[in-house]
């Protein structure tokens, strides 16, 4: 199948790359000049585990192009997909679908014998009808159907979350565009992959019904985590302990910082929002909202108990910045809540993270960036975990804190235990439920 993918972020970039490695023939378009150079030239401008390879494979076969042109890539393409951002508007935490709606205006003119639009872009309910009214004023003549085939793929394991998905979720209004969208994704049929197929609207509110109930998991966890901590619990026991129940099951289950990212916080965002326009309130998922903030404030309070109630001329160094680990996506991260609060009250914040420099420069200012720990922790008064890379999962305690002016550790990831960090020479440590 001849396929065009408008938006060559995140979403776009990995879904065209894994439907060439498919054997479709893919156009990946952006109207970045300077994004489009840098994949044509074999560069992948975000970092995802197992992408480059990937894409240069299906370049180099000849499945897959990078263009600044919308009209020729759409032309003659069999599915064209919009994979564009839909940030939080400003004001209300809607969803700001202006560039769905202009992607949808561009594809019109440029359509050219039947083809399926498909909205991969994270839309409220009602999106997808609008796309197709779009399409239809702008271009009369045109013939298409619309599909919703919103992604679900995990920063950092995105390749096999494409390739070996928990489900595929497509909405459809017709016969011939299910039959389209069964032909794209066929590869996955013959590796048993569950797709569902069902209407429009259901398709829009499954995306984020589905994170909403992830981040709820999650922010459940870490209330009990704080309740825990007040009457003498450990919250590692009690996550596995109810993680064993089936109905329960263990993922995202693990107590932190709060969440982040792409996804959760403008998910449940927009997910609100729609409820109060339709006046029936998301009242779990405004809650979640308004707690998550709080973990990631109280986050600031224990570093600076921790350091004995003051911040003020001390040094912190923090140990990753992403809002998860294999992934240099800053978005929404827990770090820029803590780290601008602990800098606001007059530390010296020294920062270690893998891949989050290029974002985390220009958004943490006023901090300090070491690539490597036992240098950074030279002369620190604490050390605080903020993301579980690898890189710190096995650190040599002993040495980090032979080296730290007082070796204070605030483990906000759980990844340590208070006996080991009092062996390796810590004289205080703080984690998360515990």
């Amino acid at each position: 199948m001849k396929i065009a993918m408008i938006g060559a972020g995140y979403v776009g970039l990995v879904s065209g790359v894994c439907l060439s490695d498919f054997g479709h023939t893919v156009v990946c378009v952006d109207n970045d000049p300077a994004k489009v150079a840098r994949l044509n030239a074999g560069e992948v401008p975000i970092y995802e585990p197992g992408l480059q390879p990937l894409m240069a494979r299906n370049v180099e076969a000849g499945r897959l192009s990078f263009s600044e042109d919308l009209t020729a890539a759409v032309a003659g393409a069999d599915a064209v997909f919009i994979a564009v951002g839909t940030p939080t508007r400003r004001g209300d935490g809607h969803a700001d679908l202006t560039y769905v709606f202009d992607a949808a205006r561009q594809i019109a003119g440029a359509l050219s014998g039947y083809a399926v639009v498909v909205v991969k872009s994270t839309v409220p309910v009602g999106t997808n009808a609008r796309v197709a009214e779009i399409i239809a004023e702008t271009n009369p003549e045109a013939e298409f159907d619309v599909a919703s085939n919103p992604e679900f793929l995990r920063e950092g394991a995105a390749i096999d979350d494409f390739m070996r998905p928990d489900r595929v979720v497509v909405g459809v209004a017709s016969d011939r565009a299910a039959d389209v969208m069964a032909d794209v994704y066929r590869p996955l049929y013959l590796r048993d992959a569950p797709i569902v197929f069902t209407d429009l609207a259901s398709a829009e509110l499954t995306k984020y019904a589905a994170n909403a109930f992830l981040a709820t998991k999650i922010t459940f966890i870490n209330e009990i985590a704080m309740l825990s901590e007040r009457v003498g619990a450990d919250i590692k026991e009690i996550a596995r302990a109810i993680g064993l129940d089936g109905r329960i099951g263990s993922k995202f289950l693990h107590a932190g910082p709060g969440f982040g990212g792409s996804c959760f916080p403008k998910d449940t965002s927009a997910l609100a929002r729609i409820g109060q326009e339709n006046a029936v309130p998301m009242r779990i998922t405004e809650t979640v909202i308004a707690v998550n903030d709080t973990i990631k404030r109280r986050m600031v309070d224990k570093i600076v108990d921790l350091c004995d109630g003051s911040v003020k001329g001390k040094v912190i160094l923090v140990l990753g910045v992403t809002f998860k680990p294999n992934t240099d996506d800053m978005r929404d991260a827990p770090s820029l809540t803590i780290v601008p609060a602990l800098v606001g009250q007059g530390a010296e914040v020294r920062i270690v993270d893998p891949e989050g420099r290029r974002e985390g420069e220009e958004l943490l200012p006023g901090t300090q960036w070491f690539d490597d720990v036992y240098a950074a922790g030279d002369g620190a008064n604490a050390v605080t975990i903020l993301t579980e890379w690898n890189e710190f999962r096995a650190l040599d305690l002993p040495r980090l804190a032979g080296v730290m002016a007082t070796p204070r550790m605030a483990d906000l990831r759980n990844i340590y235990g208070a006996e080991d960090a009092r062996e390796a020479g810590f004289t205080d440590y703080v984690s998360v439920g515990r």
